[in-house]
């Protein structure tokens, strides 16, 4: 970066190389998904609900959270993933309006599978990923030494049913 907020054509080239790298692998584990019989969103819905943090509930808000999604397309997917016995629903123990969602032994098996694919390609594609990261922090390393960080985009509002 040349001035504050000002880019190079280096800062384009590692951004772009960047979310290259990043959509390479989506792409691909958007395919394992669909190879499975999942829509790419089922199977980050599945992942997100075994890999929450400890003490972290699986509840809808949270799930949709996770997601970036609205509540209702959470509701939506995990409907999908409860009539295929993906996904089973309890109540809260506490608060029994609460919906804690978990993995059915069905659904930690394909989530399993898909978890060894994903890991795998990662092994083979994370050399690159890194690279293209340590490239874009270089090329923007200035405004981080002194401190500063980029300013983000004002955050643009969901649409209704904007996933």
């Amino acid at each position: 970066m040349t001035r504050d907020g000002e880019l190079n054509n280096i800062d384009y080239c590692a951004l772009a190389e960047f979310r290259y790298q990043i959509r390479k692998f989506l792409r691909l584990g958007e395919h394992a998904a669909r190879e499975a019989g999942l829509e790419p969103q089922q199977h980050q819905l599945l992942l997100t609900i075994k890999g929450l943090p400890e003490n972290t509930k699986a509840n809808i808000g949270e799930l949709a959270e996770r997601l970036q999604i609205q509540h209702h397309s959470a509701v939506e997917l995990i409907d999908r993933l409860s009539e295929r016995g993906l996904v089973t629903r309890k109540r809260g123990s506490e608060d029994r309006r609460e919906v804690i969602v978990q993995l059915s032994s069905r659904g930690e098996k394909v989530l399993r599978d898909l978890a060894v694919f994903h890991r795998d390609e990662l092994h083979e594609a994370g050399p690159q990923l890194i690279q293209s990261l340590k490239k874009l922090f270089a090329a923007s390393a200035k405004p981080f030494a002194n401190g500063k960080t980029a300013k983000k985009p004002a955050a643009r509002k969901k649409s209704v049913g904007a996933e």
